[in-house]
């Protein structure tokens, strides 16, 4: 697993910790959707470059 990947998965992990159980502020759920779709698409991209190796 990348590096970038692992320090996602951390910032994500940190974010959620710190997320209020009510009136969660709109900057904090969009920051999470950008961690998270920045987490899928570089594992996606580590994904598609393993099933090339293979070749």
């Amino acid at each position: 697993m990348s590096e970038e990947i692992k320090t996602l998965q951390q910032k994500i992990a940190d974010l959620k910790n710190r997320l209020p159980a009510h009136s969660v502020k709109p900057v904090m759920i969009a920051e999470l959707e950008e961690l998270e779709a920045e987490l899928s698409r570089l594992q996606r991209e580590e994904q598609n470059s393993s099933k090339l190796k293979r070749i």
